[in-house]
């Protein structure tokens, strides 16, 4: 369970010793793993590998942004234009499916199997499976399953909690026995092999595809938080964190939770396309803590370090801080680090170098 700083939950996973794979719960929705991310987003590098058939609608469109659209209006030589993958009628046994490679290997938490705008021809049940492949060929995989044979609603957006604490790089998607879907989310974390990092090498500990959460921020009124430790450089100012402007006193803030704890030696602030916007200063503070579930946020038993001090920014730049820039304790290791902007504003990326200490 996860607070927000105004003690309202956030997030709640509840795990019944009788459920195998899934739970189904008409109250569950997206904004129930907040705190985790798409694990297959086109974005991240998200895939649809293959599928049994597309006749109507290209299984691509399952990982494409937003819900899908509608175009009264719109057909093409083969029928209605839909925004998703839509599968031939079955007129023989069996049902159809598709495969998915995750962005990066992870543990699924939820899913979401959106069929809207798929009224009349939406799938009436959808099951999953998970597989693990590094060398292993596609068709040889052995799968597992994750979420058994489960109804689905016409138009709506079907969310599933599912219960394995697995790691998969692929996911396959059946509906039963034909149909339209018109999106697919898989909620979770990714899991990286720290094993095959080097220790002495620099990495960027607040990296999404290293492992790291952006896990709370006071204020994301213009661009979500987790834009911040996004891959590559922002492409528009919509494609970082920007807050509403202030007209109070205080500051506004971010938190991240690292992939791995570590050591900080190196720190990228980027204001990438904010201009007008851009916040005049920042500081960088940590911490380490593994004893408290500091995604509860029982901010008086945290201690936070400094690392970065009050720090003048410029607008749309990239800011590099090192060795003597970086203050505190050069072998101090965090779990956390708090981004604090003044008074407010916009930040494309937060880059964290450092060097990971655990192998787990």
């Amino acid at each position: 369970m996860v607070f927000n700083l105004s003690g309202q939950v956030i997030f709640i996973l509840t795990k019944h010793p009788s459920l195998k794979s899934m739970e189904r719960d008409s109250n569950l929705n997206p904004s129930t793993f907040a705190g985790c991310i798409d694990l297959v987003s086109e974005r991240l590098g998200g895939k649809v590998l293959s599928a049994s058939d597309e006749f109507f609608a290209e299984k691509e469109n399952l990982l494409k942004p937003g819900r899908g659209i509608f175009i009264p209006d719109r057909y093409t030589d083969k029928g209605k234009w839909m925004d998703g993958w839509e599968t031939r009628r079955k007129r023989v046994p069996g049902y159809d499916w598709c495969i998915i490679q995750l962005a990066y290997p992870g543990r699924i938490r939820g899913v979401d199997i959106d069929t809207n705008n798929f009224l009349g021809n939406h799938p009436p049940y959808a099951s999953l499976e998970g597989t693990r492949l590094d060398q292993t060929k596609i068709d040889q995989a052995e799968w597992t399953e994750i979420l058994s044979k489960s109804p689905l609603k016409q138009g709506s957006q079907n969310v599933f909690s599912i219960q394995s604490s697995e790691t998969f790089t692929h996911i396959r998607l059946n509906i039963y026995p034909d149909g339209g879907v018109a999106r697919f989310r898989a909620y979770g974390n990714i899991v990286k092999d720290w094993t095959a990092i080097d220790k002495k090498s620099l990495v960027d500990l607040a990296a999404i595809q290293n492992g790291g959460r952006v896990i709370a921020c006071n204020d994301m009124f213009f661009g979500n938080k987790d834009n911040l430790i996004m891959p590559g450089r922002g492409v528009n100012m919509g494609d970082g964190w920007e807050t509403r402007r202030k007209r109070g006193p205080g500051n506004d803030w971010a938190i991240v939770k690292l992939a791995n704890p570590g050591t900080i030696q190196e720190i990228e602030i980027d204001t990438a396309h904010y201009k007008g916007n851009y916040p005049d200063r920042c500081w960088i503070d940590g911490c380490y803590e593994t004893t408290l579930d500091i995604d509860n946020l029982n901010w008086p038993q945290i201690k936070w370090l400094p690392i970065l001090p009050e720090t003048k920014l410029n607008a749309d730049k990239q800011h590099y801080f090192k060795d003597k820039d970086i203050i505190g304790d050069k072998e101090q290791i965090y779990t956390h680090v708090r981004l604090n902007i003044i008074p407010d504003g916009g930040i494309s990326r937060l880059r964290l170098h450092g060097k990971a200490t655990s192998n787990e």
